[in-house]
């Protein structure tokens, strides 16, 4: 299949994550405060969507509280830069099994499971224009996690952003959660032509070798729009296979914390250097408006 380059693209930056990256890097921000305004810099960097976990304040753990996404979203839309807001709905289905030799009971510290409606309430509140949702079951690089969502779950959630008017960017893992998608989509769950986030890299779903990235690439629908990140190393290599292989792009520090080898980076600084990227390719990189136009978004104040 002969490659087709994107010529207009849009930058996901994706501000904070809920991985253990709170205390390897002081970039990683925490409180709404220094979310909104991390967010707020990769705006005005050049970033036409933000997506954005919230943290606990103090200890920088992942955190649902919907109070935290309430102050984030609020001061981003007070800001005098415009951007799509993107809220992850992928928090809520954490199982962490006992050792091998006794997996029950679950270890509590790490399982954080909640129903459809408690994973939805920060969306169904902030109304953001996008929210995520992790279209499959997937073990982690930790020996015994497990991130869970069940078919049933997702349809439950998926009915619900399609009734609230959010844009699903679906999160797509590994082959299958595309597969599962087309289905929600088949069943009139999810409505077409849909957004899908391609995550290369992370331990255990699909690898970042470009044959399985190509796979992926081509297990979407010609008429939904895509986009892609990996990890680490290889954020910066991937924004260039992406804008070559006709998709969008996503950086920022939930996926990787380095600019270069030993200097940490902001996000702002990573969507600099991705906007660097992309033009050098000779395509443009798209502004806030331009995207709500191409993906028939909404911008809603809160409920």
């Amino acid at each position: 299949m002969p490659l087709t380059m994107t010529k207009d693209v849009f930058i996901t930056c994706a501000i904070t994550g809920s991985g253990g990256t709170q205390d390897r890097s002081p970039h990683v921000p925490r409180s709404p405060r220094q979310i909104a305004d991390s967010a707020i810099e990769a705006a005005r960097a050049g970033a036409a969507i933000v997506h954005c976990h919230v943290r606990d304040p103090e200890s920088g753990k992942p955190s649902r509280r919907v109070d935290l996404y309430r102050e984030v979203t609020d001061r981003i839309r007070a800001a005098d830069v415009d951007v799509v807001l993107n809220l992850t709905a992928g928090m809520g289905g954490d199982i962490t099994f006992g050792s091998p030799d006794a997996p029950l009971p679950l270890n509590s510290a790490g399982t954080d499971m909640a129903g459809a409606a408690e994973r939805m309430e920060h969306v169904a509140q902030c109304r953001p224009e996008i929210c995520t949702l992790d279209c499959g079951t997937m073990n982690f690089a930790e020996a015994d996690y497990v991130m869970t969502n069940t078919p049933g779950m997702l349809r439950a959630m998926g009915r619900m952003m399609t009734d609230l008017g959010v844009k699903p960017e679906i999160e797509a893992f590994d082959t299958g959660h595309l597969w599962f998608a087309k289905e929600l989509v088949r069943e009139g769950v999810l409505t077409s032509p849909a957004l899908v986030q391609l995550c290369m890299g992370v331990p255990w779903g699909a690898p970042n070798d470009l044959n399985t990235f190509m796979a992926m690439v081509n297990a979407v629908p010609q008429d939904w729009t895509w986009s892609a990140f990996s990890l680490g190393r290889d954020q910066m290599p991937f924004v260039a296979a992406s804008v070559l292989a006709g998709g969008h792009v996503r950086v920022g520090l939930e996926d990787n914390l380095w600019l270069e080898k030993g200097k940490l980076a902001t996000n702002a600084q990573l969507v600099d250097k991705a906007v660097g990227i992309i033009e050098r390719m000779g395509a443009r990189v798209m502004g806030p408006e331009a995207v709500r136009e191409r993906l028939g978004l909404v911008k809603r104040a809160p409920a």
